[in-house]
């Protein structure tokens, strides 16, 4: 008795320390700088590479440039010339266009992603891998790729339609037909990113919805439109958001599939490309500047558009 009593009695102290050891430290000025230096090369960067040459390009866009450099003032003359410009008009329903198209791939995503998360399905690892590839393939392979599926006169897409007795077009080199088959790839191209992020959506989703729907009879269609999607809002949110703004900026497909010479070009090119002819083709950077900062203003306004627009349909927990 008397031994065990003297065994036990340093227990309550030990646990005492214990405890005291494990609560947190209250923050101090150290762990403030601590953090300020583990943040510094991150805000390095952004300011260095974003930042930065945010603001250049809207103070070039008050200057004219020459041939070999250098760079006067010249007020807003660039914006003179660039609302009455008619390839700025066409830039932006061309990108417009793109823009709406790639829409497409929000919807086929989010049916893509519910069929990998049924239960039993087999080979889901494989599906994944081939839906992915499009993402981590250099866009100049991809592009090349469907440039000669796309051929008017030997590509594979052309030939299948032949097959069924339909006369293929010539598809990027047709003014009426470019543009949308470069959406196509883009939509294709941006499937697999989108996946992923729903997968994540839906393993999110507590499985004892499905199983009430299910108790109270509502089928594999109706739990995907009442619970998956409903509850997918956020997810749904963040990837319209991002496909916006990648869509803005479509410009390799165009550089690369369609190319200068076409005479579709008219028909294809976005803001980003005239962007791309005008500062580096023509060396007029100051217009070139002037293009990059209306492509600035309408990307905050489509990003703010959505953020005030989502109030009415995420729903948040």
């Amino acid at each position: 008795m008397t031994s065990s009593g003297t065994a036990t009695a340093p227990a309550e102290p030990v646990a005492e320390e214990m405890v005291r050891r494990r609560r947190p430290r209250p923050p101090t000025q150290d762990s403030g700088w601590w953090a300020a230096l583990l943040l510094l090369p991150a805000a390095a960067g952004l300011a260095i590479f974003e930042i930065w040459p945010t603001f250049q390009t809207i103070y070039y866009s008050f200057t004219s440039w020459g041939a070999f450099g250098g760079h006067v003032w010249s007020g807003l003359e660039n914006y003179r010339t660039l609302i009455a410009d008619s390839d700025v008009f066409h830039a932006i329903v061309n990108t417009a266009i793109i823009s709406a198209i790639s829409m497409l791939a929000v919807p086929l995503s989010i049916v893509v992603a519910a069929l990998m998360s049924l239960p039993g399905m087999r080979g889901v690892t494989i599906y994944r891998t081939l839906y992915f590839l499009p993402v981590v393939t250099l866009p100049a392979a991809v592009a090349l790729t469907w440039k000669y599926l796309f051929n008017g006169d030997y590509g594979l897409i052309n030939w299948l339609l032949s097959k069924v007795g339909v006369d293929g077009p010539h598809w990027l080199s047709d003014p009426a037909t470019a543009i949308f088959a470069i959406s196509i790839v883009g939509v294709w191209g941006s499937i697999g990113y989108n996946m992923v992020i729903f997968l994540s959506g839906i393993h999110g989703i507590p499985l004892d919805y499905y199983e009430a729907a299910e108790l109270d009879g509502a089928g594999r269609v109706s739990q995907f439109f009442h619970i998956t999607v409903p509850l997918l809002t956020p997810s749904i949110f963040f990837v319209t958001v991002i496909t916006v703004i990648n869509s803005l900026q479509a410009f390799d497909l165009v550089y690369l599939m369609v190319g200068q010479t076409s005479p579709a070009i008219t028909r294809t090119e976005t803001l980003v490309y005239l962007f791309y002819q005008r500062g580096f083709a023509e060396h007029d950077g100051g217009y070139a500047a002037a293009v990059g900062v209306l492509l600035l203003l309408a990307t905050l306004i489509l990003t703010a558009a959505q953020f005030r627009l989502q109030r009415r349909w995420v729903h948040y927990g």
